[in-house]
């Protein structure tokens, strides 16, 4: 059963699910755009069953937790920093970590300033920091398939469109990027209870903003040395696959699941899969 928690971290409160025996190995679950806890409903249960702890939090500016007006509360550093808030008020030393989308980019980032955090890391379907910049800045192909995060830099406008009509855009983004069938109309009804909220629209989008408006100066080095897997749709209208490959070769130790008929939503597309992958590798 799930338990709604509300956790204090770096400054904030965050609300999280979790699941699973308090006392086994804590997993990590990071959600991305424009998700919130529930796009991990269907790896809850199964890593819960196999014996994990699961927390599952709603990231900043999501859903149920805190907010930050300001845009530089949501830079790469904070949104680590708020995962390993999390890790600490588990009493945890240390935690398997999943991400996807903007939450893959945490847990890449994480990788990169706190490994020792890191039993192993797993990623779905988003480059490491350094592939992803040097793909925006140089690969015109890329550029081309990102053009919503320039367009998403505008102020209110992306808020307005994606609202209208009972949020009818923002559906159109999930489920015209999917195989059929991967979101549910049921699931709708959450999906748009979570946009809903006073806020948080702006929050989300404060993400894609914050690394383009107020980019970090300082990177880490792109050396990865937790041991990770990468899972990858192939059907991906955003990122270009090539990008899996080169962020496998920053890696001390990797495996590459490239899944060709999956799109970027490889956890609701192909939960099976991702499941096992997932407690294989984290009981290996």
């Amino acid at each position: 059963m799930n338990e709604h928690k509300l956790i204090s971290t770096n400054g904030i409160t965050l609300h999280a699910v979790a699941a699973g025996p308090e006392d086994g190995p804590l997993v990590l679950l990071l959600h991305g755009f424009p998700e919130f806890w529930y796009g991990w409903r269907r790896q809850i249960p199964a890593l819960a069953a196999a014996g994990f702890r699961v927390l599952a939090p709603d990231q900043r500016g999501y859903n149920l937790s805190d907010k930050p007006r300001d845009l530089a509360a949501y830079r790469l550093d904070e949104l680590a920093a708020d995962a390993l808030g999390l890790i600490d008020a588990a009493g945890r030393e240390r935690a398997f970590v999943v991400g996807h989308d903007w939450g893959a980019m945490v847990a890449w980032w994480l990788a990169l300033v706190a490994p020792q955090r890191l039993e192993r890391l797993a990623i779905l379907n988003v480059p490491h920091p350094h592939v992803a910049r040097r793909h925006l800045t140089s690969d015109p192909e890329q550029q081309k398939r990102s053009l919503y995060a320039a367009f998403f830099q505008l102020p209110w406008l992306p808020e307005v469109l994606l609202g209208a009509a009972d949020w009818r855009a923002a559906e159109q983004a999930l489920r015209g990027s999917s195989l059929p069938g991967a979101f549910s109309d049921a699931d709708m009804v959450e999906y748009r209870r979570a946009w809903a909220r006073p806020g948080a629209m702006t929050t989300m989008l404060n993400w894609y903003r914050a690394q383009l408006q107020r980019p970090m100066d300082d990177w880490p080095e792109p050396r990865v040395t937790v041991p990770t897997t990468i899972i990858w749709g192939l059907k991906d209208f955003a990122l270009r696959s090539v990008m899996a490959v080169e962020s496998a070769a920053e890696c001390d130790e990797v495996e590459l699941i490239e899944l060709p008929d999956n799109t970027h939503w490889v956890q609701h597309e192909a939960p099976d899969l991702v499941n096992e992958t997932l407690i294989t590798r984290f009981q290996s």
